[in-house]
C-alpha cells in the first residue's frame, strides 16, 4: 500500500492539478538538463514573458543520503536546500535558504508511515513563521490539514483542511481554504488507461466575494509519445496543448489560450522545450 504524502492538500488536488494546469502557458520556455559523470545534475532554463527574459541554473548532487541543491537566477538571488533521507526510518530532514535575504532560512522535517504522513517547519527568525501539514489514510481515503502560524503578529496565515476518495479510476477531493474563505471540490475520471484518457472539473467558491469558478478539463495520448490536453471554465478562457516526447525524457509542448468573448484580442501562444540526457 502506497504511503500518505506528508499534506493532504496536495495529495488530494495533485491529479486534478496535473490534468487541469501543468504544462499550460503563454511565455516561450527552455529547459537543458545534463548529467555529469560524478553525478552532478545541472538544469539551466530560460523563460520569455513578454519583453521580459529570466533565467536560472540549477545544480544538484548526491551523496549517499544527502541530496544539495543550488539554485541562482538573473536577479542574483542564490537558493540552496539541503535534503537529508531518512536520518531516522521515515525521517526527512530539510534545510534551506535564499541569500541575500537573511531571514529566509527555513527547517523542515517530514515523517511518512503507512497509514499517516506529517510535516512541519519553522523559520529561522526572531519571530518565525510556523507550518504544520498533517494526513491520515489509506488507498482509499485521506483527511488532513495544512496550518501556518505567525509569531510575530499571533495570527494563523493559513488554515486549510481537506479529504479525498480514491477510487479503481477515479478521485474526488473537498478541500476548506484560507481559513474558511473559500471551498473547492474536484472530480478526476480514468476514462482509458489504454490511451490514458482522462476528465476533470473543479468548483471553487468565495465565500467573501461569492464568486464561483468552474473549470473542466481532459487529456488524450494520440500514442505512446504524444499527449492533447484542453480546458475551459466559466468565465470563457479556454486551453489546449499539445505535447510529444520526441525523444527519451525531451520533450516539446506547444499551447495556446483564447478568451471567447475577446477572441481578437486575447490569443496567446506558449512553446516550452525541454532537453534532458
Amino acid at each position: 500500500m502506497p504511503r500518505v504524502q506528508a499534506c493532504t492538500l496536495t495529495l488530494a488536488r495533485e491529479p486534478e492539478a496535473n490534468l487541469l494546469y501543468k504544462d499550460y502557458q503563454g511565455d516561450r520556455k527552455f529547459t537543458l538538463s545534463t548529467l555529469t559523470s560524478n553525478g552532478v545534475a545541472i538544469t539551466s532554463s530560460g523563460t520569455k514573458k513578454d519583453d521580459l527574459f529570466l533565467a536560472d541554473v540549477n545544480t544538484q548532487l548526491k551523496t549517499k543520503n544527502i541530496t544539495t541543491d543550488v539554485k541562482v537566477d538573473t536577479s542574483s538571488n542564490v537558493y540552496t536546500t539541503f535534503t537529508i533521507d531518512e536520518p531516522a526510518p521515515g525521517v526527512k530532514a530539510i534545510f534551506s535558504f535564499v541569500a541575500p535575504d537573511q531571514k529566509s532560512g527555513k527547517v523542515e522535517l517530514q515523517y511518512l508511515h503507512e497509514y499517516a504522513g506529517i510535516s512541519t517547519s519553522l523559520g529561522l527568525a526572531a519571530k518565525p513563521i510556523v507550518n504544520f501539514s498533517g494526513a491520515a489514510g489509506n488507498h482509499k481515503a485521506t483527511i488532513g490539514t495544512d496550518i501556518s502560524f505567525d509569531t510575530a503578529t499571533g495570527n494563523f496565515t493559513k488554515c486549510n483542511a481537506g479529504i479525498s476518495v480514491t477510487n479503481t479510476d477515479l478521485i474526488a477531493s473537498l478541500i476548506l481554504n484560507d481559513k474558511g474563505q473559500s471551498v473547492t471540490a474536484s472530480y478526476f475520471h480514468i476514462v482509458s488507461p489504454l490511451t490514458n484518457t482522462t476528465v476533470g472539473a473543479e468548483f471553487t467558491h468565495s465565500f467573501s466575494s461569492n464568486e464561483n469558478t468552474l473549470t473542466f478539463g481532459t487529456q488524450h495520448s494520440l500514442d505512446l509519445l504524444t499527449t492533447v490536453k484542453a480546458r475551459v471554465n466559466n468565465y470563457g478562457k479556454a486551453s489546449a496543448l499539445l505535447q510529444h516526447e520526441w525523444r527519451p525524457k525531451s520533450l516539446i509542448t506547444i499551447s495556446g489560450e483564447v478568451d471567447t468573448r475577446a477572441i481578437e484580442k486575447s490569443a496567446k501562444i506558449g512553446l516550452a522545450v525541454a532537453l534532458k540526457p
